[in-house]
């Protein structure tokens, strides 16, 4: 199980995977807006918020700034903010952890 884990896991199937969510993240934008404009049921604030926080965020900022969408809504602006400040400081301690490691070997 673990060998399969590891070898699903390679940089270019994360790449893909990553891509593939924002991409999703950005549609989903993209079809709430169309869908508060016509009077349909609307995606929930958690399932937007859900697709960032799984690594979306660049494509949720990209759709809430070119369909212009919960932009000023609160408290999911600060939602989606904190989402992005925690993902660059998960990326910054794994980045600070993994030079400690290569410096103390």
């Amino acid at each position: 199980m673990k060998d399969l884990l590891v070898s699903l896991l390679t940089p270019a199937n994360i790449v893909m995977a990553l891509t593939a969510l924002n991409i999703l993240a950005f549609a989903a934008f993209g079809i709430d807006k169309w869908k508060a404009q016509t009077g349909r049921w609307r995606t929930s604030e958690s399932t937007l918020l859900h697709l960032a926080l799984l690594g979306g965020t660049p494509g949720a900022y990209l759709g809430r700034k070119l369909f212009r969408h919960k932009t000023r809504k609160q408290p999911f602006v600060s939602h989606l903010h904190m989402i992005a400040f925690l993902q660059v400081m998960g990326i910054v301690c794994w980045n600070g952890w993994d030079l400690a490691h290569q410096f103390w070997k």
